[in-house]
């Protein structure tokens, strides 16, 4: 199945196109800032170099179980290009099956749009409280602090949301937003926040997760409004899915009067055969099982079994702008399976919250500054060395490093038009430019190059302390020792001219 269709002109079902995202996307410093804290964190390094290890053998383990992994990644990345094609359509029809099914669709352009219509929504049912499923499109809008707001209370279900909820911290990884805690750590969160909880718990994961059962069972059994997320929709049917590994998203789902899914727009699929294609990637590429613990499915409402009240909001945040970039638009076919994140040299030592939005890693790298437009972000698309592990691994292929560079180019430009004068490094760059594209002067530069070798000492790097405008270069890279003499000349001197 190929899309050989380009998308329509992006509008938001007949509006102008949606405005850009704003909510948790937009980053409060600058990605090195906030990475050169991380890296001196030595505690923070060990969590997530453990976490990412070991979820990378898993997912290897499962991956080469299948004879034909590479058909299935090549049956998604097309299924999500044609979705992208007729995307309109697909939302079209997917409104008119949840209605039909007793369900309320509603369409939000931005975040506070959205924040307004479920805020209405849980008010209107008179409750305070509200139980929560894991969920990004929730994070990504700032859902729990509007409302809080607006004076209700939120309680996170999944059990590291929870853990990150309790410790008033960040969630810093797609999967697992407590990637960063330990054991220890977690155990004293819930000794402190938990009301009477054991003062003899121990770090043993069975413990944990007992306390957090005890303290949530509560809040299920009372709970009247519940609000998820949704990993797919199928619009020929209107069934929402959610996948999860600890059963609080089937109480959620099932217990509450009312239930209200927060979905990017990007979420829908054709059809349920197309959902069976991404049922066999996502479990294997995210938590590498072969299937998940826990796939509820659910269309509208059904009389005396669930919640007899659904709404689905459907959100653009910035979503439909992507649509309308021929190289990134890729990044809408992410299905959040974190593979990415759990690959990259990057991320492992920096960790999550060094990027500064809801979406960490390669994907939010490029998904963060395409949703809130580039210099909202500008320092994302760098923070990656380019080696392409992201790529490797995605299951529907998304190729994260042509479109980090593709991004990088945008900043650039939109510097260079916003500067009177180029930067220094930008006249750098065009001098390297002009001498590497004519043969005589490149040669010539690599002859004086050799001067570093005196620099050098017989050391294989240029010390880190060179002068500047060198030495914002060289603090955080390895510059290698000018060689004796170039290829051509080696070439020359063994097989002559």
């Amino acid at each position: 199945m190929t899309a050989t269709v380009p998308p329509k002109a992006p509008t938001f079902l007949g509006l102008p196109t949606a405005p850009r995202g704003v909510g948790h996307l937009r980053g409060d410093q600058s990605f090195p800032d906030a990475a050169r804290g991380a890296l001196r964190d030595g505690q923070l390094r060990a969590n997530l170099g453990h976490a990412t290890s070991t979820i990378r053998g898993k997912r290897a383990k499962v991956v080469d179980e299948l004879p034909d992994w590479a058909q299935l990644r090549e049956a998604g990345r097309a299924l999500k290009a044609a979705t992208m094609a007729r995307l309109d359509d697909h939302l079209e029809e997917l409104e008119r099956q949840v209605t039909a099914r007793g369900g309320v669709v509603h369409w939000a352009r931005d975040a506070n749009e959205a924040n307004e219509i479920v805020t209405r929504l849980v008010q209107a049912t008179g409750t305070s409280e509200v139980v929560k499923v894991k969920s990004m499109a929730t994070q990504e809008i700032g859902l729990n602090e509007a409302l809080e707001a607006a004076g209700l209370d939120v309680f996170e279900t999944d059990l590291a949301e929870l853990i990150v909820q309790l410790g008033e911290d960040k969630p810093s990884h797609i999967l697992v937003p407590a990637i960063h805690k330990n054991r220890a750590e977690i155990r004293e969160i819930f000794a402190r926040t938990i009301p009477g909880v054991d003062p003899d718990l121990t770090d043993d994961p069975r413990q944990l997760a007992m306390a957090a059962r005890t303290h949530l069972r509560e809040r299920f059994l009372r709970a009247r409004v519940a609000v998820s997320g949704a990993n797919f929709a199928v619009a020929e049917t209107g069934t929402l899915t959610v996948v999860e590994s600890e059963g609080n998203g089937r109480m959620c789902l099932t217990l509450p009067e009312t239930l209200i899914t927060v979905m990017g727009i990007e979420k829908v699929v054709p059809t349920w055969r197309d959902l069976e294609v991404f049922l066999q990637l996502l479990p294997r590429s995210s938590t590498g099982e072969r299937m998940n613990p826990y796939t509820s499915t659910w269309a509208g409402v059904t009389p005396g079994d669930g919640p007899q009240e659904f709404h689905l909001v459907l959100l653009d945040n910035g979503r439909t702008a992507v649509l309308a970039d021929e190289v990134g638009r890729e990044a809408l076919h992410c299905i959040r399976c974190s593979a990415c994140l759990n690959v990259c040299p990057v991320y492992e030592r920096a960790g999550g919250h060094s990027y500064g939005s809801v979406y960490p890693g390669p994907i939010g790298a490029v998904l963060s500054p395409m949703l809130t437009g580039v210099e909202d972000n500008a320092s994302l698309p760098f923070a990656s060395s380019l080696c392409g592990a992201c790529y490797d691994v995605c299951p529907v292929a998304i190729d994260i490093p042509s479109i980090l560079v593709h991004l990088r180019a945008e900043h650039v430009e939109a510097v260079a038009r916003d500067r009177e004068r180029p930067t220094a490094e930008a006249v750098a760059f065009r001098g390297l430019a002009k001498v590497m594209s004519h043969p005589r002067l490149w040669h010539l530069a690599q002859r004086a190059s050799r001067l570093g070798r005196l620099i050098a000492r017989g050391k294989p790097t240029l010390p880190n302390a060179l002068p500047p405008p060198v030495s914002g270069w060289t603090r955080s890279r390895d510059l290698p020792t000018p060689p004796r003499e170039t290829f051509v000349e080696s070439w020359v001197r063994e097989h002559g001219s």
